[in-house]
């Protein structure tokens, strides 16, 4: 682990290396199920113990922490805002995460409108009056912030629970 001090500091070792090796007959994969097992039933422990409010900032964290850990490991040669933009469609969808579009990149004003269709975390899921993708925020704030420099304001504006279908995020500079 890269700080002795904590006991759960993120390194990128935790990730499991060499998957022929630590998991020979199952490999690297997993269902989406599983997935949101972990993280609704984390969510649903946060929220109770601390309130729905510090569970979303707790979720919203650890999402800007794995996008700044994503851009880090898999977006770290982007050279402009497009070749960025293909290096996250093709990871996202290689990675299983959601399939992207971004709808606006308007790097002169530093806005970014995108789509994630089969997202992760929601798609699936039955409507509810939430727009629930809060670590997604945090994730595209993470990636947008460490290629950039600039601290931005990521907001879902539109999510499958919501009825949309998709998830839509504004990515803006934050004020």
């Amino acid at each position: 682990m890269s700080n002795p001090s904590r006991k759960y500091a993120f390194d990128w070792s935790v990730l499991g290396g060499d998957m022929k090796l630590a998991r020979p007959g199952l490999g690297g994969e997993t269902r989406v199920e599983v997935y949101r097992l972990l993280q609704f039933t984390l969510r649903d422990i946060l929220e109770q113990r601390y309130g729905t409010a510090a569970a979303d900032e707790i979720f919203l964290e650890a999402g800007i922490l794995a996008g700044k850990e994503f851009f880090k490991h898999y977006c770290a040669k982007a050279e402009d805002i497009p070749s960025l933009a293909k290096i996250i469609q093709e990871q996202f969808r290689d990675l299983g995460i959601g399939i992207v579009r971004f709808e606006v990149a308007d790097p002169q004003n530093m806005t970014f409108q995108l789509t994630v269709d089969e997202d992760l975390d929601c798609s699936g899921l039955p409507d509810s009056e939430d727009h629930i993708c809060i670590y997604d925020e945090g994730f595209i704030k993470g990636i947008l912030d460490s290629f950039t420099g600039k601290d931005f304001s990521v907001e879902e504006i539109d999510c499958w629970c919501s009825g949309a279908r998709t998830c839509r995020f504004k990515a803006v500079l934050a004020e």
